[in-house]
């Protein structure tokens, strides 16, 4: 069966500046623990493909990839995939960002099976990223709220 898994976190910031700190892919690296790089490939439209490149893992492997991008700021939501698919059959995700009482509910769904010759199975995979994605999050949500605090610590009073 193929790995599916779906993480959410609530941060308490705007919309606007979730969505805006998300979706700066050159910044990924200050915002993600787990990527070294992001190259931009191309720019067509509202997509964007591009490469990442992660820290090197416990046994010194480096993992690098490329993903194409798609967000749809009317509609709040990302739809992205791996061109280049690796140790995948397919990987899809969907990034939903939503205003909520508090703060912004910050989404993310993965669809993906892996390649039967792949050193780990769909199972390993669902795992990996439930486990993964639970931090990440979790770095992102206290790095926008950081941000947050400090541009309304830096606003003028008004009134």
């Amino acid at each position: 069966m193929p790995g599916h898994t779906e993480n959410e976190i609530t941060v308490r910031a705007p919309l606007d500046l979730v969505w805006d700190i998300t979706n700066d892919l050159e910044n990924w690296p200050q915002l993600f623990s787990e990527y070294a790089s992001v190259e931009v490939l191309e720019r067509r439209g509202d997509t964007t493909t591009f490469r990442l490149t992660m820290h090197p893992d416990d046994n010194g492997k480096v993992w690098s990839w490329v993903s194409e991008r798609t967000p749809d700021e009317h509609s709040r939501t990302v739809r992205a995939r791996r061109v280049e698919t690796g140790p995948f059959q397919h990987m899809d995700i969907h990034w939903e960002f939503s205003e909520v009482p508090g703060g912004t509910r910050m989404h993310w769904r993965q669809d993906f099976a892996m390649k039967p010759d792949a050193p780990v199975d769909d199972d390993w995979m669902t795992d990996n990223i439930n486990r993964n994605s639970k931090i990440q999050m979790a770095l992102i949500r206290d790095k926008i709220e950081q941000r947050d605090r400090e541009r309304r610590a830096a606003a003028p009073a008004t009134g």
